[in-house]
């Protein structure tokens, strides 16, 4: 066996071995199995939700798409970069204590237990479960395509082998072998894409002399617009390129969940500080390691290839594995997380809440187990098909849970009138429209990015939906005014005390300044 491989075999090892080190935990309890116990510190929250968030889209999609492109890519870039600051601080704090009054283990359960109506529920565990599966199919086909690069097995060969790796370590740990696993792996993805960048980079003479080399090679690939100018003046595209990262992780059920999972409320803070610091490490380089690949691997057949070819290219086979381990990273932690997710919603949001309502929790935990297996199995033998590429797929299911969950999950935490005919609304209006707008291929007719059209109907779904229907009941309404914060005294009532103590304040101060009593 090759020593690179030897070395890739023991990281995979090395995850089994934390599933399998969770795995008594993980049977203690469905809110063990499901959340961690919710005792998620900060920097475990920043690097899961990241490392879950970024996917193989980051070292495959994401490069492939410059490769293409040249500089337009980097307006998704600029998005991802501020996402999880705008996640964390917008969905944070709120959520966390919004999950927890409601006693919600699973994004779903939240959102029906917050509009009050099981008609919520279900259509929000089809959307995820069909997306999300959708997403999870892109990761398998990144994971094929990267081990038979590393291992030189057929594709189909190689695709079993990654995501039986992935479905073990979810299935025996559950929830914090996921954490734990994307921790790891966060770390992994970031020294391995610095490295090959550093050594890219160089061997290339620097960001001037690519640039100059682009421009020799085609001027447009400098061009904010694309190559050719494909996208010249369609503000409305580059505006969703921004917001589909900036604020579509708000939308994800397996991103969203790690609001939930968190220790505090104090966590918030932390996680935001260690996020934006790993975002900006990572962010910019794997889509300027696709601009370096169009001048040091021009005839490379498949774009998404770009990063494993530069690994193999310039570094020796031991250390081209360890950074292929990056790749893997970035797929495993979002496979694993979606898995997870579906799991959940499979036996949670389904199977307890519309088949078996007394189901005990030993017999929840199994019926997940078994979820995220077939889930699991249905994805590789989809994935052997090898459907569309990873950007195209990534984007599209990105994109429709973005647009039907994130102003659903934004408005309950921050709108108290917001009710299920708004969420319904804004749930079908919203992914509907995505799915029409790329189906069609309307974002070149419009001039308007998918994720944007799915964003502005979403929005008014929800405003116009919840004038309609009954008004949250007076206990959500109270639920919704504890999970706002602290504040021990009504904003309206404090105002007006403070203005009414200011001029006795004021008399007093005086009185006390003629006598003397009070110090200069």
């Amino acid at each position: 066996m090759k020593p690179d491989l030897i070395v890739f075999m023991i990281y995979l090892l090395g995850l089994l071995g934390v599933g399998l080190y969770f795995s008594r935990r993980a049977a203690q309890s469905v809110d063990e199995y499901l959340l961690g116990g919710r005792k998620l510190g900060p920097a475990v929250t920043a690097l899961t939700m990241q490392s879950t968030a970024m996917s193989g889209y980051m070292f495959m999609g994401g490069p492939a798409l410059a490769f293409q492109q040249g500089w337009y890519a980097l307006w998704y870039a600029i998005g991802d970069a501020g996402g999880s600051i705008i996640n964390l601080s917008v969905l944070g704090k709120r959520m966390r204590r919004m999950s927890e009054i409601l006693g919600a283990l699973s994004p779903v359960e939240y959102l029906e237990k917050r509009y009050e109506s099981p008609a919520v529920r279900i259509v929000a565990s089809i959307i995820s479960i069909v997306f999300l599966f959708a997403y999870v199919f892109a990761q398998f086909i990144a994971s094929g395509k990267a081990l038979s690069t590393l291992t030189g097995l057929s594709y189909e060969i190689a695709l079993i082998l990654g995501v039986s790796v992935i479905i073990i370590y979810t299935v025996t740990g559950g929830y914090l072998a996921v954490v734990w696993t994307d921790f790891i792996q966060g770390i992994i993805m970031v020294l391995g894409v610095v490295a090959i960048f550093v050594v890219a980079l160089a061997h290339i003479g620097g960001l001037s002399a690519l640039n100059e080399k682009l421009a020799a090679i085609d001027p447009t690939y400098l061009s904010i617009w694309g190559k050719d100018l494909a996208y010249y003046g369609q503000w409305g595209v580059v505006l969703g390129a921004i917001l589909i990262y900036s604020i579509g992780y708000m939308g994800l059920p397996h991103v969203v969940v790690r609001h939930m999972s968190m220790e505090s409320t104090k966590t918030v803070k932390g996680a935001i500080m260690w996020s934006a610091l790993w975002n900006q490490m990572f962010i910019f380089t794997p889509y300027i390691l696709g601009l370096i690949g169009i001048v040091m691997l021009p005839n490379l057949s498949d774009p998404e290839m770009v990063i494993p070819t530069l690994a193999y290219t310039y570094f020796p086979g031991i250390f081209a594995a360890i950074l292929l381990s990056a790749v893997m990273a970035a797929i495993m932690s979002t496979s694993d997380s979606i898995l997870m997710q579906a799991g959940t919603i499979l036996s949670r949001d389904i199977y307890q809440r519309f088949i078996h309502r007394e189901a005990s929790q030993p017999r929840m935990i199994l019926v997940s187990r078994i979820c995220i297996l077939l889930a699991g199995i249905i994805g590789v033998v989809v994935a052997i098909y090898e459907p569309p590429s990873v950007f195209t797929l990534v984007i599209f299911a990105f994109g429709a849970l973005g647009n039907s969950f994130l102003v659903p999950y934004v408005a309950s935490v921050y709108s108290k009138k917001a009710n299920h005919i708004g969420a319904l609304c804004a749930m079908i209006g919203g992914g509907t429209t995505n799915i029409i707008w790329t189906s069609m291929g309307l974002e070149g007719a419009t001039a308007i990015h998918p994720f944007l059209a799915g964003l502005v109907i979403s929005i008014l779904g929800m405003v116009i939906g919840s004038q309609f229907g009954r008004k949250p009941s007076q206990p959500m309404q109270d639920a919704f005014e504890k999970a706002k914060g602290n504040r021990q005294i009504p904003l309206n009532i404090e105002k007006n005390i403070a203005r009414d103590l200011s001029p006795e304040t004021k008399n007093v101060s005086d009185f006390l300044a003629e006598r003397n009593l009070m110090k200069e």
